[in-house]
């Protein structure tokens, strides 16, 4: 491909053409109560998001979770009698 077949870009405009909706006003330009309006809003885009989990995919996660507990806590017992054991040998 040569040279001549690119048109010239022209030196006045740089980047993409900004559009009215591109631009987000920063937090100096708008006032207390706009920002809190602005977020309160966000909060309500971002909760339309989300998925909530079925019933029975809750039932599985509080499984895990009990299941993962148990199972630190009787490691955690475990180490416990073994280190009351070591200490009985050693301080007698």
């Amino acid at each position: 491909m040569s040279d001549a077949a690119v048109p010239a870009a022209d030196p006045q405009k740089k980047g993409r053409p900004t559009r009215k909706r591109d631009e987000v006003p920063s937090d100096e330009k708008i006032g207390f109560f706009a920002r809190i309006v602005r977020f309160v809003r966000e909060i309500i885009a971002e909760m339309k998001k989300v998925r909530y989990p079925t019933k029975a995919e809750l039932w599985m996660y509080f499984l895990v979770v009990i299941v993962f507990v148990a199972i630190l806590m009787a490691y955690t017992g475990l180490i416990d009698f073994g280190s009351e054991a070591l200490s009985e040998l050693v301080f007698g």
